[in-house]
């Protein structure tokens, strides 16, 4: 299906509605690829946790005794308890299990397990660890067993990071909505500003339409983007578009309209402070961008980060959050409503669209209609992208599976003589 596929044209409807796809997705994908899942500063102590679900993955990421940032299976290696069920928690000393009462270290090894007999080995229970990495203040987890290589992520992604230094910022909101639409759907719709103007007027106000963000754009907005970006280099800021040869992550900074200065309904900077490693002016909005999970907005006195998760083949989970300056006071510095309104309305926006393109593709007379290369040409680079991890992956799989075969005959074949 995928060698068959129609060149710049979305995918099959199977790709967005079926089971077992779904499941391919999951394999082959989000248990592959490094995924966003949260922030340094929402652990600031030893202890501190949050747990995500990627897939049927349950991880605790948490702020481990020595200080660094550690993702643990939630799963008790007894009987395969839930060990933590809140979203978010601070746990005193140990992981303890509630079902039993295995208690485990705060990296993982198992501490405490009563009544088990002479002959159990306690070094060999230890909790079950994802790899985590750490990159300007953003939490990335892979559940591979060889996970990708996350330093050409760091090499990339650092430098336009480490002005806003995150790592001393805090968050002033999270919305968590469920959208019901394939999360490739999901992912499609933000890849385009096709559908901007006649969806978004709130973020119309300060976001160019021009496809700027996957590399594009013609006439005075890129103009005034190259003006900004060639002012921002001069100050030490990187900006210009730099991407990965696949296309998988990338950044750059992006000029806002006109005179604004952040994502408001007023173009207004919505935070009075700024963050701390930014010169004074118009630094205009770092975007960041992750596949298959994220993409970020960073501007002078905010920051929007977004996650997606699939939850099931029509299902995708969209966990927006603001951050702020981490001296800046609610009521005092800004206004909540001020703060998150643009992007409130621009993400239920975004959920009408994507489920009723979700209504629409379940149809069977949905056909794949073809993307403009002007408008939807980052809607391209990710299908390309998706669908080259997919063939890559499964060519592996399709070798690894022939190889066992081989295998198995020449065992076979050795048994009979």
């Amino acid at each position: 299906m995928l060698a068959d596929r129609a060149p710049a044209h979305s995918l099959p409807r199977d790709f967005y509605t079926d089971p077992k796809l779904h499941q391919l997705d999951l394999d082959h994908i989000w248990y592959r690829e490094w995924v966003f899942v949260g922030h340094d500063v929402e652990l600031p102590n030893a202890g501190d946790y949050i747990t995500v679900a990627v897939g049927d993955f349950n991880l605790i990421v948490l702020r481990d005794a020595d200080g660094g940032v550690s993702a643990l299976h939630n799963v008790c290696r007894h009987r395969g308890s839930v060990l933590c069920d809140e979203p978010t928690g601070t746990l005193r000393r140990r992981i303890v299990c509630p079902y039993h009462q295995w208690a485990y270290e705060l990296d993982g090894t198992l501490a405490k397990a009563r009544k088990t007999g002479p002959d159990f080995d306690p070094t060999t229970h230890d909790l079950g660890r994802a790899a985590c990495e750490s990159v300007g203040g953003m939490i990335y987890v892979c559940v591979a067993d060889v996970p990708p290589d996350f330093e050409p992520v760091r090499e990339l992604v650092e430098p336009y990071l480490a002005a806003f230094d995150l790592t001393t910022a805090k968050i002033a909101f999270t919305s968590v909505v469920v959208e019901r639409g394939n999360w490739k759907l999901v992912m499609e719709n933000n890849r385009e500003c096709y559908h901007c103007k006649a969806t978004h007027p709130e973020l119309c106000v300060t976001f160019p339409e021009s496809p700027l963000h996957s590399g594009g754009g013609v006439g005075e907005e890129l103009l005034a983007l190259e003006r900004l970006v060639d002012r921002c280099e001069a100050l030490g800021l990187p900006s210009r578009y730099k991407a990965s040869t696949d296309f998988q992550y990338r950044a750059m900074r992006m000029a806002f309209l006109g005179d604004a200065q952040s994502m408001t309904r007023d173009g207004l900077p919505a935070v009075a402070k700024r963050f701390g490693g930014l010169p004074d002016g118009n630094v205009g909005d770092v975007l960041l961008y992750h596949y298959p999970s994220t993409w970020n907005h960073f501007a002078a006195d905010h920051a929007i980060t977004f996650r997606i998760m699939p939850v099931s083949p029509t299902e995708t989970q969209l966990v927006t959050t603001w951050l702020v300056p981490g001296d800046a006071v609610e009521g005092v510095d800004y206004d909540l409503d001020n703060l998150t309104s643009v992007w409130l309305a621009t993400n239920a926006q975004d959920k009408q669209l994507v489920e009723r393109t979700q209504r629409g593709v379940n149809s069977p007379a949905f056909r794949p209609g073809p993307y403009s290369p002007e408008e939807e040409d980052g809607v391209i680079q990710f299908i390309d992208w998706y669908a080259q991890r997919m063939i890559t992956s499964l060519d592996e799989r399709t070798a690894a599976r022939s190889m066992d075969t081989k295998v198995m005959v020449r065992t076979d074949v050795g048994a009979r003589s």
